[in-house]
C-alpha cells in the first residue's frame, strides 16, 4: 500500500461498464514525511475519501479489484482506506 492525497476528483460521462457508479479520483503520492513524490494517480474510491485527505491506495490491478469487488474491471488503483495519522521513528508526522 501507498500513501497520497486526493487532489481532485474525476468525472466521466463514458466509461467501461464494470465501472458505473465508481466514484474516480486523482491522487498524488507522497513520501512518509507528507511531501509529493512522482506523478498523480486515478484511482477509485471505495471508502468515500474527499478532496484534501490523505489516503492509503494501492496499485495493483488483480488486488485493486478484488478489493472492490469489481472482477475483470479494468482497474489499476484503488482507495482503500483514509489515513488518520502517521508516526515515525523520532516524532516525525
Amino acid at each position: 500500500m501507498l500513501i497520497g492525497r486526493v487532489i481532485g476528483p474525476l468525472v466521466s460521462t463514458v466509461k467501461h461498464k464494470k465501472l458505473h457508479g465508481a466514484k474516480l479520483l486523482l491522487v498524488q503520492p507522497l513520501s512518509l514525511d507528507g511531501q509529493p513524490k512522482g506523478v498523480p494517480v486515478l484511482t477509485i474510491d471505495s471508502v468515500g475519501a474527499g478532496v484534501g485527505e490523505k489516503v492509503l491506495y494501492l496499485i495493483e490491478g488483480k488486488a485493486a479489484q478484488d478489493a472492490l469487488g469489481r472482477k475483470a474491471a479494468p482497474v489499476d488503483a484503488a482507495i482503500m482506506g483514509i489515513v488518520d495519522a502517521v508516526d515515525l521513528p523520532g516524532g516525525a508526522r
